[in-house]
């Protein structure tokens, strides 16, 4: 008798992989040891590459591909990347033959044509329901929907639970649901919604394999939801007005009374740390990863709501495993 996967979508065929559960892009943090696992789990992973050297770009591929031979994509931000770096990015990718390729903030349909010219798939992240049908006009092949709850960089102000089936009843191509998604019930609620499967940041940023520091994992560990913190306080390295979520830390605290309304020409130069040789900023977007020193508490900690159901740092592959379990047990009480 063969076994049915319960949570197979059409995505997963799109995709290649046996479960609806994207591991995000997460610049810095996702690399080829967090994609690597999730892929090896059944799930679909995205490297992290926003602003990265086309040199580090083919490294992290290479390393992925050495540790398994399925399909992944990378994630990149042309909102917030100099547009020479930008083209660097994608030809690396395209020389490479990334599977897919996963954009954010802004709709570029340039970079959706170059991408489907040079075989790969295009994943968008969009915030609000005039960006996801602009996206589908543009070709993407999925939609992920962020929702307000999400962590790191927020393109939106509309929960999860609102915009999703919003998204889901405008466009035709399958649609992931991200914000607020950590366990097996938000993957059975995105079904419910409409979702084909769910795209994790929170989740998978405390793993063994994720390359954050071990500091901004354990902070994720011990937060509750109510202490994480939406503003554009982190604001040196990309554009104004540009929202992020956090956790609650001492430069979000010394800045309690105006949240919203920066850019990063409003706050001075302090170095705090140093990412190997790069200098780290007071106020910048750059979060505490393995290799950075220095004052780990000041730098962004980025997590998204789900982070008050996210009890221990296990093995990226035991997450996965976990949401499926979950799933699959949820689903099973409401089979005939």
């Amino acid at each position: 008798m063969v076994h049915r996967n319960p949570l197979k979508t059409p995505v997963c065929r799109l995709l290649g992989c046996d479960y609806p559960i994207v591991s995000a892009g997460m610049g810095g943090v996702s690399r080829s040891e967090l994609v690597a696992a999730v892929l090896s789990a059944g799930g679909y992973g995205l490297l992290g590459m926003v602003r990265e050297t086309p040199e580090l770009i083919r490294r992290e591929v290479a390393a992925v591909r050495e540790r398994t031979n399925r399909q992944f994509g990378v994630n990149l931000i042309p909102f917030g990347t100099d547009p020479t770096l930008l083209e660097e990015e994608l030809v690396a990718c395209f020389e490479a033959k990334v599977h897919a390729l996963c954009f954010f903030w802004d709709v570029r349909p340039d970079v959706v044509v170059r991408a489907h010219a040079a075989g790969c798939k295009v994943l968008y992240q969009v915030g609000g329901l005039t960006d996801a049908v602009a996206a589908e006009a543009a070709g993407a092949d999925v939609i992920i929907c962020q929702g307000v709850e999400a962590g790191g960089h927020v393109h939106g102000d509309v929960s999860s639970l609102v915009l999703l089936p919003q998204i889901v009843q405008a466009v035709q191509v399958p649609v992931l649901a991200s914000g607020g998604f950590a366990t097996g019930g938000g993957l059975v609620a995105a079904f419910a919604l409409g979702a084909q499967g769910i795209h994790c940041g929170t989740a998978f940023l405390a793993t063994t394999e994720s390359y954050a520091h071990e500091f901004h994992k354990q902070r994720i560990v011990a937060a509750t939801s109510d202490q994480t913190v939406h503003s554009d306080v982190f604001a040196i390295n990309w554009p104004p007005r540009s929202l992020v979520r956090t956790l609650q830390n001492s430069v979000t605290q010394g800045h309690c009374d105006r949240l919203w309304g920066h850019g990063p020409d409003d706050f001075p130069r302090e170095i705090i740390g140093h990412e190997g040789d790069r200098p780290i900023y007071r106020f910048s977007t750059d979060s505490p990863l393995r290799n950075t020193t220095g004052d780990l508490e000041a730098m962004a900690p980025f997590a998204g709501q789900s982070c008050g159901l996210i009890e221990d740092i296990c093995p990226a592959g035991e997450r996965l495993r976990r949401i499926v379990w979950e799933a699959e047990t949820i689903l099973a009480q409401f089979a005939p």
